[in-house]
């Protein structure tokens, strides 16, 4: 039987995904400074710091759900870097870009459901 995820585990997964998602913002701003610069390590080595505190999060995370859940939730780091670039690096949001959003995330949970069903299925 199915634990049914409620919405404070959405939010908590959501939240491991956003914290992955401004590792991108680490690396946009270090690429702004000279190679090896004050400001390009600085920022680089944000970038560690960051993923280093996402994986020990996302191992936490793939104890609470289904690795195929969390994975799936894993595509909405597009739609949060594409709202970090806009907010923080004035990037606009094209039409193309939330297509792009959309389309992985589409396909993120189709071969999502597919894998769901056949957990279900006795062969």
């Amino acid at each position: 039987m199915k634990k049914r995820i409620s919405i404070a585990d959405i939010l908590l997964l959501q939240s491991a995904v956003v914290v992955y998602s401004l590792s991108t913002v680490a690396a946009n701003l270090a690429s702004k400074y000279e190679f090896l610069s004050t400001g390009y390590i600085l920022f680089f080595g944000l970038e560690f710091v960051i993923l280093a505190a996402y994986a020990l999060i996302w191992q936490q995370m793939i104890k609470r759900f289904q690795l195929s859940v969390a994975y799936a939730n894993k595509a909405l780091t597009l739609m949060w870097s594409m709202l970090w670039n806009f907010i923080i690096f004035s990037q606009g949001i094209t039409p193309f870009k939330v297509v792009g959003v959309l389309l992985v995330v589409i396909g993120v949970m189709i071969m999502n459901s597919g894998a769901v069903k056949g957990e279900g299925e006795d062969d």
